[in-house]
């Protein structure tokens, strides 16, 4: 038994010391092949490359209309203003007697014309270019500086004015006598297409601002 123990041990050393054969060792080592790439696996980014994303939302692009540009709003203002344009050139005659009883008018706007004329007088759409102080004179005097005045602001080609007239706080029995006769004159005048009372800041029912014919 013991002859054949060791015959054991000398097959199992003589195993270890054999060197493996080549094919032995090419088993050994050998890695499975990689996989072919499938033709699904391309490269997504370079695949959608030249895709552009969606707009988030789901809202129709609705087209804004475009404000009037200033030109056309200039345009629509000188055609409102310019209706009036068939009264006469002349300046009528002023009516004395009618302006002394009338009650003055806080606005007044030529027959033909837009109501938005009186909106964008109040508001300051035109500037004013002259101004006319009326204070402390009589009547006549009031008259004479008023006339001159219409006729230098038209002659120089100015659309807005303000004349001021007073609040009649110093006249007999604090009336303003003056205020509606120089409101009745203007009214009386062709050349005037509106008027209305002037902002606080700037007289208010002391002042008037006059909207005239472009020359």
């Amino acid at each position: 038994m013991a002859k054949l123990s060791e015959l054991k041990t000398l097959l199992a050393q003589a195993n270890a010391t054999v060197p493996a054969s080549p094919k032995a060792k090419a088993l050994l080592t050998r890695r499975p092949a990689p996989r072919p790439r499938a033709t699904e696996d391309v490269d997504l980014q370079q695949a959608f490359a030249d895709v552009k994303p969606l707009r988030t939302g789901n809202r129709a692009a609705i087209p804004r209309e475009r404000p009037a540009s200033i030109a056309s709003k200039h345009l629509a203002d000188e055609a409102d203003a310019l209706a009036a344009s068939k009264y006469g050139v002349e300046p009528s005659p002023l009516n004395w007697e009618a302006g002394q009883e009338q009650e003055a008018e806080q606005t007044f706007l030529r027959k033909g014309l837009s109501g938005d004329v009186l909106v964008r007088l109040r508001r300051g759409h035109w500037s004013v270019q002259g101004e006319l102080d009326l204070h402390r004179l009589n009547r006549d005097e009031a008259r004479d500086a008023l006339v001159e005045f219409l006729n230098e602001a038209r002659g120089c080609g100015m659309r807005c004015v303000r004349v001021v007239h007073g609040k009649g706080l110093s006249s007999p029995n604090r009336e303003p006598v003056l205020k509606s006769k120089v409101r009745r004159w203007l009214s009386q005048r062709d050349e005037v297409l509106a008027y209305c009372e002037a902002p606080r800041h700037a007289g208010g029912s002391g002042a008037v601002l006059v909207l005239l014919k472009a020359t």
